[in-house]
């Protein structure tokens, strides 16, 4: 419907498409070898400044497909060549992404076995109404019952959402947010290690393309993207899990294969600011008079007052200036 893999991905299909992959990944592989046993080999020079550290292992990702359902000789070959790195010390983890429909548990048990970490799975919504608006195959119980059975086969798992996509509205968006962080029983944790938000854009040559030709999708605004990223944000910090990803990676070719979308050279930075700000008018809401010191953890010093200072009025109307503000070499919200 939405996808066009060759753009998201830098890589084209064909026939030879994951050997191609895997003769690229063992080169790359070889020479990050080198690097690592160069650096830990190298003498340092009596008097010189301390070595920088070796570069740590990498982490293995197989993306760009639907994994589960590579035929078996391919599936393993992928295996095969994060196993052998792995036993070098050159990989350290190793992870997929898959839909939910293609996952068993049997499959799920047998890729731990092979050394799998993490499953990503590409949900995109739990809305039956979404999913069947933008035909992706399967009911919001398929996606719930797969990523029950990743978490249940001991794989991290990671949650793939599309704000934007047809029938995905920002209610049913903060809605699949919620889903994807169940359990939210008192002291459990969430079955999702952390969440991955695509905004869906219109790629040229996709079905969906189509339909926004006719006037039958319209994509999200921008304005609209970030409103609806930030409160998926505070959901996912409140309950301790990460948001690894907003928008796709850049990659050659994306921006001419973009038609229309909420696309943004700082995407993340603008809903990280903007959730940064709600969680700040949370903790004035607190205060029993105005503000007068505002403690920051130094380590958000870029995003405080937004991407290009956009945030600065904002904040004023807020009550806290920039002579207010000072940074904090912890991760303690001070306000006085």
């Amino acid at each position: 419907m939405f996808c066009a893999q060759d753009v998201q991905t830098g890589q084209r299909g064909g026939a030879d498409s994951v050997a191609r992959a895997l003769e690229q990944a063992e080169a790359r592989l070889k020479q990050e070898a080198l690097t690592m046993n160069k650096a830990l080999q190298a003498d340092t020079p009596q008097g010189a400044d301390a070595p920088q550290p070796p570069p740590g292992p990498l982490e293995i990702a197989f993306y760009g497909g639907t994994f589960t359902l590579l035929p078996e000789a391919e599936r393993a070959a992928c295996l095969d060549l994060a196993a052998r790195w792995r036993e070098r010390g050159v990989v350290c983890r190793v992870r997929c992404s898959t839909r939910p429909d293609a996952v068993t548990e049997r499959g799920l048990a047998n890729l731990r076995a092979a050394g799998m970490d993490c499953v990503e799975l590409g949900v995109q919504s739990f809305d039956d109404a979404a999913l069947e608006a933008a035909s992706r195959g399967y009911a919001g119980s398929v996606a719930r019952a797969a990523c029950a059975m990743v978490a249940g086969a001991g794989l991290q798992l990671g949650v793939q959402l599309m704000p934007g996509m047809p029938g995905v509205t920002p209610e049913v968006f903060r809605a699949d947010v919620r889903t994807a962080l169940l359990p939210d029983n008192a002291g459990a944790h969430p079955l999702a290690s952390f969440l991955r938000f695509y905004p869906c854009l219109v790629l040229r040559g996709t079905p969906l393309a189509e339909r926004w030709r006719t006037g039958s999708y319209v994509p999200w605004s921008l304005e609209t993207t970030v409103d609806g990223l930030a409160d998926g944000l505070l959901a996912a910090w409140a309950r301790g899990v990460a948001v690894v990803r907003m928008g796709l990676s850049p990659e050659d070719g994306l921006d001419d294969a973009v038609l229309d979308g909420p696309v943004h050279p700082a995407l993340g930075q603008l809903a990280k600011a903007e959730a940064l700000r709600r969680h700040v008018v949370a903790q004035l809401a607190q205060l029993p008079g105005p503000p007068v010191r505002f403690g920051v953890p130094r380590r958000l010093r870029g995003l405080l007052w937004g991407h290009a200072n956009g945030l600065v009025a904002a904040y004023a109307a807020m009550g806290i200036s920039r002579d207010m503000v000072y940074w904090r070499d912890d991760d303690i919200f001070s306000l006085e």
